[in-house]
């Protein structure tokens, strides 16, 4: 039985049509890729040693979009050592990165004549460089990240149903020291193919609290939180110095702290934009922006509430200020008769902007000279 790649994984590049999206796929925004195979459309030139272990094949998926495999099958030999190595990979700002493999194996047990040479498990490793070494190449220079194992393997039937049965594993790596690093793909005898590689790391990425700007943040690797010192956004002003913890997974935590829009400016989707035509806000703070009669009402962002002709601020209200007007004629009159008044009750039609109802009018009777005016009750 020939236990060649092309034999045993030949149906691969059809199967990956099952597995390989033809869209582009969109990432949590907390993970930030260093590399990602199922980018790259061309050879992605990576290093194999010996000449005749790893190989790497080129496929289509439905849309007759290029995907880059790589795949080894030599598990009729003894002591197999074949290495895979990356081209070389800056860290950018990553503390830890995550390697993400997507790959499937041909269980040993379909395959005859194989017993002692087959293998399930491949080796994953890296080496941190500050510069990129090219084709150069040791293998005792690496350290092991771990060995990887399938969940799930395929037979000859899974080939004939064309069936992929596909594994995904993740490994941490750090803290990261150096400018770059190199993985590598040790096959030690078995039938696997690599569909994708994705490495990333994690992020605290930018976001809006409590009208407080958080920057990008990239956390330590280790368990503690990193503090991070919000600044507010435009229009706006602390109340207590905003504050937040960016956490080794990438997620916020613990807002402390918040900013008040300025006068003149009022809260909309997390920025301070100016108070709308007709409306006003004195203070620093939440208060809702209040309805005014202005006297230039066509501006935005006004501090201060200027009354129209026939308004007034009236003073016995608590800011922010309203403005308002003599209200309308009585009707509906219901009176009562002290000795020195008239007191009359009424539900007024337009109550010139006030908040209560009814308007009570005290009207002086003549036997009372000293009460000349008429008083009128919001």
């Amino acid at each position: 039985m020939d236990c060649s790649p092309r034999s045993l994984l030949s149906i691969l590049p059809l199967l990956l049509s099952c597995v390989i999206p033809a869209f582009p796929i969109i990432y949590p925004p907390n993970e930030v890729n260093l590399l990602d195979s199922k980018a790259s459309q061309g050879e992605l030139g990576w290093i194999s040693y010996p000449s005749h272990g790893w190989e790497e094949i080129s496929g289509v998926d439905e849309h007759y979009t290029p995907i880059r495999t790589f795949q080894v099958c030599n598990v009729m030999e003894y002591s197999q050592n074949n290495w895979l190595r990356t081209n070389w990979i800056p860290r950018q700002s990553a503390q830890k990165i995550y390697v993400e493999l997507k790959f499937t194996l041909r269980d040993c047990n379909s395959i005859p004549l194989v017993l002692g040479t087959c293998k399930e498990t491949f080796n994953l490793l890296y080496l941190e460089t500050d510069d990129d070494q090219g084709s150069h190449f040791r293998e005792h220079q690496f350290s092991k990240i771990d060995t990887i194992a399938a969940d799930e393997s395929f037979t000859q039937m899974d080939l004939g149903d064309r069936i992929l049965k596909l594994n995904t594993e993740v490994r941490e790596v750090g803290p990261m020291t150096k400018k770059g690093f190199y993985l590598a793909f040790q096959d030690v005898g078995a039938c696997v193919a690599l569909v994708s590689v994705r490495v990333y790391f994690k992020k605290c990425p930018q976001t809006v609290r409590n009208l407080a700007s958080f920057p990008d943040t990239v956390p330590m690797d280790s368990q503690s939180l990193v503090e991070v010192k919000g600044s507010c956004v435009n229009h706006s002003k602390e109340e207590e110095p905003p504050r937040m913890y960016c956490s080794t997974e990438g997620e916020w935590l613990v807002p402390i702290g918040k900013c008040l829009c300025n006068p003149g400016y009022e809260e909309r989707g997390n920025t301070c934009q100016m108070c709308r035509a007709g409306f006003y806000k004195s203070t620093l703070g939440t208060w809702e922006v209040q309805s005014v009669r202005l006297t230039a009402s066509h501006h935005e962002g006004p501090l201060h509430c200027g009354c129209e002709k026939n308004y007034s601020a009236p003073g016995r209200e608590t800011p922010p200020w309203r403005s308002t007007r003599p209200p309308s004629a009585p009707r509906n009159v219901i009176s009562s008769t002290p000795r020195t008044s008239v007191i009359l009750t009424e539900l007024a039609e337009d109550t010139g902007g006030r908040r209560t109802s009814p308007l009570l009018y005290l009207q002086a009777l003549p036997r009372a000279p000293l009460l000349t005016a008429v008083t009128v009750a919001p």
